[in-house]
Order: C-alpha cells, then sequence, then structure tokens
C-alpha cells in the first residue's frame, strides 16, 4: 500500500464525543487497517459548544480559570484559552454567560448577564491577548452585549442619570453611554466572534423573538425584549456612531453579536471559517488524500454554514475526496454532495436507543471510521 495521509476533522457529537474525542476514535478506527497510514487530528467547531476543546489540540495553549459572574450575577469559575507565543486567546461565553448555567426557574433573559464574558476578555486582555476568538453559542440572555461592555469599563445611564444594572430589564431605559472609563487595551486587540447566524437585532427574526422563548422568556417579555434592544440600538447609533441594525448576526447571543461590533469593534465571521483558518486546514490539505469529517446529526441544515460543510467546502476546492460520518441522517441527506460531502455514513451499526448511541459513539464513531476508509481504499485499488 503506498503511504496514505488522512485528515480526520469532526466536530462534536453533542451529549456524548467533544471534537477531540471524535477525532480520537477516528484515528483509532484507521489504525486498525494499517500503520503506516498518516493521520492529520483536526478537531473543528463552528464556535459553539466545544470550541475550545477544538482550538486546544490545533492551537495549543493553556488553560486558564478566573473568577466572574454567570448569567445571574454568581460567582463561578470559567476557564479560557491562552496560547501565549500566538497572543491568542479562546472564549467560549457559554462557559460564563451560558444557558446551561441556570437551572430552569433562573432562566429569565430580562434577569440575565453578559458581565461574565465581558469579564473573561478582560482576563484575557491581562494575560496580554492581541487577538480574541470568541464563540457566542448556548447563551442565556439578551441583553444586546451590555454586560459584556460594563466588564470593560462602558456606563449606562437612565433618564435620571443613575447606572443601570447590566441585565435584560435595563436595555430599554438606557439613556445614555458613556466611555469615561474603558478600559483602553480594548483599542489594540483583535476581537473574531464566531457566528453562524445572520439574524438581526430585532423584528420577526431578531435575538428576542426567535431566541427568547428558548431563554425563558415569556410572550410579553419577548415584545419588551425586543423594544428594548431596538431603543439600546438607537443609543449606540446616537452616542456612538454605529448602526448594528444592518449588520448580519447582530441578533446572535441575545445582540452580544451586534454589541461585539458596537462597544468592541470586534467581527463577526462565520464560526467554521474562521476556525478552520487559524488550525490552517488549508495548508494541511495539500497534503490529504482524503478528508473524513464528523457530527452527531446530518441532515439538510448541515449546509448552513455548520462544522463539516465548511470542511467539505475546502476540500472540494483542492480536490480532496471528503467522506461524513454522523449518528443520525437526515432525509434531505443529498444536498450535501454539492458541498463536497462525496458520501455519508451512519455510525449505528444497528437498530439502538438515543442513549445507547450516545453512550457507545467512541467505539461506534471508530468502527464506521475503518470502514468508510476501506471503501475508499476498496475504490483505489479499482482503478
Amino acid at each position: 500500500m503506498a503511504p496514505l495521509t488522512l485528515i480526520a476533522a469532526p466536530n462534536a457529537f453533542k451529549g456524548s464525543l467533544t471534537p477531540d474525542r471524535a477525532a480520537l476514535a477516528m484515528a483509532e478506527g484507521i489504525n486498525k487497517i494499517h500503520a503506516d497510514i498518516k493521520i492529520i487530528k483536526i478537531p473543528v467547531s463552528d464556535g459553539g459548544d466545544d470550541l475550545i476543546p477544538a482550538m486546544a489540540q490545533a492551537m495549543g495553549g493553556q488553560m486558564i480559570s478566573t473568577r466572574v459572574n454567570d448569567p445571574r450575577q454568581r460567582p463561578i469559575q470559567a476557564d479560557f484559552l491562552f496560547n501565549e507565543k500566538k497572543q491568542t486567546a479562546v472564549i467560549e461565553m457559554a462557559l460564563a454567560s451560558g444557558l446551561a448555567l441556570l437551572p430552569p426557574a433562573l432562566q429569565d433573559p430580562l434577569a440575565a448577564t453578559t458581565l461574565g464574558t465581558g469579564e473573561l476578555i478582560r482576563a484575557a486582555l491581562d494575560k496580554g491577548a492581541k487577538k480574541i476568538v470568541l464563540g457566542i453559542g448556548g447563551s442565556a440572555t439578551c441583553d444586546g452585549g451590555m454586560g459584556a461592555a460594563m466588564a470593560l469599563g462602558y456606563q449606562f445611564f437612565d433618564t435620571q442619570g443613575a447606572i443601570l444594572p447590566p441585565v435584560g430589564a435595563s436595555i430599554i431605559k438606557v439613556a445614555k453611554i458613556d466611555r469615561t472609563y474603558l478600559d483602553s487595551r480594548i483599542h489594540s486587540v483583535q476581537i473574531l466572534t464566531a457566528c453562524d447566524v445572520k439574524n438581526p437585532l430585532t423584528g420577526p427574526m431578531g435575538a428576542a423573538r426567535i431566541f427568547g422563548p428558548q431563554k425563558g422568556a415569556s410572550k410579553a417579555q419577548v415584545e419588551s425584549l425586543d423594544k428594548g434592544l431596538e431603543h439600546l440600538g438607537q443609543i449606540i447609533s446616537k452616542d456612538l456612531g454605529i448602526d448594528i441594525f444592518s449588520l448580519k448576526g447582530a441578533g446572535a447571543a441575545g445582540g452580544l453579536g451586534g454589541g461585539i461590533k458596537a462597544f468592541f469593534n470586534g467581527d463577526l465571521v462565520p464560526g467554521i471559517d474562521l476556525v478552520l483558518d487559524l488550525v490552517e486546514f488549508k495548508q494541511h490539505l495539500k497534503k490529504a488524500d482524503l478528508v473524513l469529517t464528523a457530527e452527531g446529526q446530518m441532515d439538510e441544515q448541515t449546509r448552513f454554514n455548520k462544522a463539516p460543510a465548511g470542511v467539505a467546502r475546502q476540500a472540494l476546492a483542492q480536490g480532496v475526496p471528503c467522506i461524513a460520518l454522523c449518528g443520525g441522517m437526515g432525509d434531505q441527506i443529498n444536498e450535501l454532495h454539492d458541498l463536497g460531502i462525496d458520501a455519508v455514513f451512519s455510525i449505528c451499526n444497528r437498530p439502538l436507543s438515543l442513549d445507547r448511541a450516545k453512550t457507545n459513539a467512541f467505539e461506534l464513531l471508530s468502527r464506521a471510521t475503518q470502514q468508510a476508509v476501506r471503501a475508499f481504499l476498496a475504490g483505489r485499488k479499482s482503478i
């Protein structure tokens, strides 16, 4: 067998495998075919959960733990990844301001804040970060980034001149935004926000109406939050001179997408494109004979810049075949072939309950990867 180079570039299997564990399972399966096959493990993420595990293996660095406020301003420890050589930090807002941090009884976007996310950004600046990669999936918040901004020195005043608390209920009351005490280091750091949604700040497809109910908002609260974001956007335009109403993705993470642009001049970037750039995926592709990607569920939604779609597009551009593995396979899977995914295989080798599939995901993915690669090699023999 001629020496082969294979790339294993999986996303997470939610609830069972992080991207790095998935890459390890795939490598284990490939190694059972032939020890001389070179495997490049590149776990990926589209910017949601598991961004840090993916970047930790690909980029390296150390985990930094810092004390921050959770969405209800309770003290917690949250980690971020820092690569000193690259002066780059990777932050997941979900670890400080995520919905999963709150029991159902405390899930209320009117009372929730992104303050902890801002505190993580400040901690990254303390370490000397010149670039911050920020994942904004899984938020509990709808404060337009007000909390994160306050952590870096912004102040928000009401009509009486009182400083407002950094929660969703305050955004409708903002009369003035003050930058007097803004941390000046924010001007020398590049913030790249991994964002895989294009929702605007307000309106029928905006932050409050689309995502508010998922965070515990009632119908009345959804309307209140939408009006609040509309008002905050107008104050941002007046006091900061920045229009976030036309910004695609401004509604991500309860308006934090717009807030990152308005308060920190950060950029919103498709998550998988950002990650693939940081791990120098195109360079690795030049050496590859086959790319294997994976995710828990693949269907017609995968093509909307989900991680496997991003991997496949870059593989297609360089003429490298790509095979995808998944737990669940949707009905319209053929739509993925035009993206560069040549074939999709389920890792489930027999009828399985979801719980059992999750419990055995590592072994199932390992076995399915081995068989997918064997099929690829059989095809090469016939040419």
